[in-house]
């Protein structure tokens, strides 16, 4: 039987702290009846004695101190799941805002999820294709993997975002995929851009969509994204489906998870942020992966915007240290008007090495990454030291980087949102570039890759 309380003592919004409570436990669910029969959402952070610390899903006006009844449900915020999710909108705690009917649920499951055990993951080794040359060709996205963006204020992660969920899949043999999108904190502009870039290309009705935007209670952003990655677990793992997961964007998160820490009066740690920061992203980034025996997967893609354009922010330092890298977009290759601004050179796949090759990608990949990433690095020190002392301070080959450089941003690194090209074309358009340089440049490719595919002069 539920127990009903009249013995609230102090409401500081988000917190509010109920006395003479019996048998409450962490985390567990609770609900607000208001003097005027609205009812709110809450759970338990905290219990010491009788006392329990709770948080508010909404606002706390209105609430009566001697009035409003609190109701413990006995479990945690569960969220209903079913196959019916695909095509639907929802808000932050799981309730549909598209004007359709409730979901049936097949199953209630606890949005905090469960430990996957590390001895039952499968290492992620099949390459994705994402269309996209510069994640493609040179920071290869692998079935499972957490591959982050980092991004900062008025670049356009979101339509990158957008093209990668469209165009994704892994080459040969049709796979049962789906798309699993939470907006956390962001604009309706932003957040409608992606429903409507869905929907333009079919792709909403594989797709199911989480929305807590900027004007909705930040308490609730805490609950988006593992609201997000309750349904990806059970597509995945339950209906074998191979989900792509975005996460947009996680800075609002970390802002939210602050916010709540700061009215706990919690002691802080970097910039303001908790001190279980590192912990509390690592609980939602690992349940990404494959599972032996398993036939689902869940690849993820978080984004986040970095404050002051800061790689050493907590927020990306952190998120570094648990994903398998970052695709780091570049205000300056942005100004260039180079879509999608990708800036190869600091971005990084971990687990590029396990998704090319033949048999995966093809034979050469490995030995044109390698040099186009050194051909590129080359071609921008060239540049660099022409603007200083002038273009008839560098040698012919220094020239012939310089060149290198300018083809490869303009040609492999901007091709728009919109176009979707085959793993053979970006190492074909590599090969390209590459024959603008001496052949005997070509050091970190082995010979007989250079004779098959290096196009013949002239």
């Amino acid at each position: 039987m539920i127990k009903e309380y009249k013995t609230i003592r102090e409401v500081a919004n988000p917190l509010m702290i109920v006395n003479r409570v019996d048998g409450v436990t962490y985390d567990e669910l609770g609900e607000l009846e208001l003097p005027n029969g609205d009812k709110r959402r809450c759970k338990v952070l905290e219990v010491e004695n009788d006392v329990a610390v709770v948080q508010l899903f909404e606002s706390a006006q209105g609430i009566n101190l001697a009035e409003t009844k609190v109701r413990f449900l006995g479990h945690p915020l569960e969220l209903g799941v079913s196959e019916d999710m695909l095509g639907r909108v929802f808000n932050g705690m799981g309730e549909p805002i598209d004007g359709g009917p409730s979901i049936l649920a097949e199953a209630h499951r606890d949005i905090n999820g469960l430990p996957m055990n590390p001895a039952s993951r499968a290492y992620p080794a099949e390459f994705i294709q994402t269309g996209v040359s510069t994640i493609d060709g040179l920071n290869t996205l692998v079935r499972g993997q957490k591959l982050p963006i980092f991004s900062c204020s008025g670049l356009p992660h979101a339509p990158l975002a957008a093209q990668i969920a469209r165009q994704a899949k892994v080459l040969g043999g049709s796979e049962n995929f789906a798309v699993v999108f939470a907006a956390i904190g962001i604009t309706f502009e932003e957040s409608e851009y992606f429903i409507q870039d869905f929907r333009r290309t079919g792709a909403i009705d594989r797709t199911v969509v989480f929305s807590n935007l900027a004007n909705d209670p930040a308490v609730e952003r805490i609950a988006t994204p593992r609201m997000a990655l309750t349904a990806a677990e059970y597509l995945a793992f339950e209906k074998d489906m191979h989900v792509r997961v975005i996460l947009t964007d996680i800075t609002n998160y970390a802002e939210a998870l602050r916010e709540v820490s700061a009215a706990k009066k919690e002691v802080p740690g970097r910039r303001g942020y908790p001190g279980y920061l590192y912990t509390d992203l690592a609980t939602m980034y690992e349940r990404a992966g494959r599972r032996l025996g398993k036939k689902g997967s869940i690849t993820m893609i978080p984004i986040l915007t970095m404050p002051e354009d800061d790689k050493t922010h907590p927020i990306p330092d952190l998120t570094g240290y648990i994903t398998e890298g970052q695709i780091i977009l570049s205000r300056e290759l942005h100004r260039k008007g180079l879509e999608p601004p990708v800036d190869v050179l600091p971005s990084l796949s971990r687990l590029k090495d396990k998704g090319i090759g033949e048999g995966k990608t093809r034979g050469d990949h490995a030995g044109t990454m390698n040099q186009l990433f050194a051909a590129y690095a080359r071609g921008k020190d060239a540049k660099e030291l022409m603007t200083i002392l002038g273009e008839a301070a560098l040698s012919d080959d220094d020239k012939l980087f310089a060149k290198f450089s300018e083809e490869f941003e303009s040609r492999y690194v901007s091709q728009g949102f919109e176009a979707n090209r085959t793993i053979e074309e970006t190492l074909t358009l590599g090969w390209e570039l590459l024959s603008i340089l001496p052949k005997r440049e070509l050091k970190r490719i082995k010979q007989e890759f250079i004779e098959k595919y290096l196009p013949e002069e002239g």
